[in-house]
C-alpha cells in the first residue's frame, strides 16, 4: 500500500471579524470542511491572521494593527492547537506580525496532530516588509516530521530563493508548504512559479496557500490575489505540466489533493531526470545550511 497524505490548501479570504469568538468560529468551520474532504495537513496562508486588526478598528493604521495582531498571538496559537489536537491533524496556522525582544517578525505558528506545537519565522522579508513594515527576517530552517510524511515550511518570498528550498529537501521534507500574501497578479505568479520549480529541483511536491480578495477595514492586507495550489516534479506518474490541483482565481476554497509519497520517491529514484540526486553535480555547488528536523508526532 502506498504511503499517502491528504493536503489542504486555503485559498482564504479575510473577515471583518468583530471578536476573539468569531474569528475562532471562522477558522473552526474552515478547518472542521478540510477534515470533512480527509484532510491530513491543512496549510492557511501568510498574514491570514490580519484580519485580528478589525476587532476595535486597528487595522486603519499601519503600526497598530501589526500591535493588535501580535498581541492576539496567544489567542491565534490556542486555537490552531486546540482544533489539531482535536482532528488529529496538522495545521499549519496563518502567519502573524509578531514583536520580540530582537524586531518585528513574521511567523506562522506549527501544530502537530497531537497537539506538539511549533513555529516557524520568514526567512526572507520582500521590500514592502522590510519598509514600511520593519520586519525582520529568521534565520532557522525546519523540517516537521508528522509520521506519515517530513514537511518543510517557507513563506511566501521565500520560496522563490532555490537554496532554502534545497535545504529542506537535504533534511528529508517531501512536501514544502509556501503559505503567501500577494496583492498583484504579477506576485501569485512569481510565488506560484517559484513553487513550481522547487517541485522540479527537488522532486518534492510543493503546496501554495495565498490569501484571496480585499479587506478594506485593514490597510495592510486591502487587496489579495491569488489561487491556491499543489504541485509535483512534471515527471511520469504525475501530470506533465506537474500540477496535481488548483483553485479558482480569489475564490474562497480549499484546494485538496491526495499526495503519493512512494511514487515520489520512485520519481527521485528512476524518473526522466534525477535533480535531486544530480543537485551535487553543479558547478559552483556550496554546503547548505542544515535544517532542524523537530518531531511533531507527540503530544503537546
Amino acid at each position: 500500500m502506498s504511503r499517502t497524505v491528504t493536503i489542504a490548501a486555503a485559498q482564504y479570504d479575510y473577515d471583518e471579524v468583530a471578536s476573539v469568538a468569531a474569528y475562532r468560529a471562522k477558522i473552526t468551520r474552515w478547518v472542521e470542511d478540510a477534515v470533512g474532504q480527509g484532510a491530513q495537513l491543512l496549510v492557511f496562508p501568510e498574514y491570514a491572521a490580519m484580519e485580528l486588526a478589525a476587532i476595535g478598528q486597528k487595522g486603519r493604521d499601519l503600526e497598530g494593527s501589526i500591535d493588535a495582531v501580535s498581541d492576539l498571538t496567544p489567542e491565534i496559537f490556542a486555537i490552531h492547537q486546540e482544533l489539531a489536537r482535536k482532528h488529529g491533524v496538522m495545521i499549519v496556522a496563518g502567519s502573524a506580525p509578531c514583536r520580540l525582544p530582537g524586531g518585528t517578525f513574521n511567523i506562522a505558528q506549527v501544530f502537530g496532530p497531537r497537539g506538539a506545537a511549533e513555529s516557524f519565522t520568514k526567512i526572507m522579508p520582500t521590500p514592502w516588509e522590510r519598509e514600511p513594515w520593519h520586519i525582520s527576517g529568521g534565520r532557522e530552517l525546519k523540517v516537521f516530521d508528522i509520521g506519515v510524511a517530513k514537511v518543510g515550511l517557507l513563506i511566501c518570498y521565500d520560496i522563490e530563493f532555490p537554496l532554502l528550498s534545497r535545504a529542506l529537501a537535504e533534511a528529508g521534507a517531501e512536501i514544502i508548504l509556501a503559505p503567501s500574501n500577494t496583492e498583484t497578479e504579477w506576485g501569485y505568479w512569481r510565488v506560484r512559479t517559484g513553487a513550481a520549480a522547487r517541485a522540479l529541483e527537488n522532486q518534492v511536491y510543493t503546496i501554495h496557500s495565498p490569501c484571496v480578495g480585499t479587506a478594506p477595514f485593514c490597510t495592510a492586507v486591502e487587496n489579495n490575489t491569488g489561487m491556491a495550489g499543489i504541485f509535483a516534479p512534471p515527471d511520469r506518474g504525475f501530470p506533465p505540466n506537474g500540477v496535481i490541483a488548483l483553485g479558482e482565481m480569489n475564490r474562497p476554497q480549499w484546494v485538496t489533493a491526495k499526495v503519493d509519497l512512494d511514487l515520489l520517491a520512485e520519481v527521485r529514484a528512476n524518473g526522466g531526470v534525477r535533480t535531486f540526486a544530480h543537485w551535487s553535480e553543479q558547478p559552483g555547488v556550496a554546503p547548505l545550511p542544515k535544517a532542524r528536523v523537530i518531531d511533531l508526532t507527540q503530544a503537546g
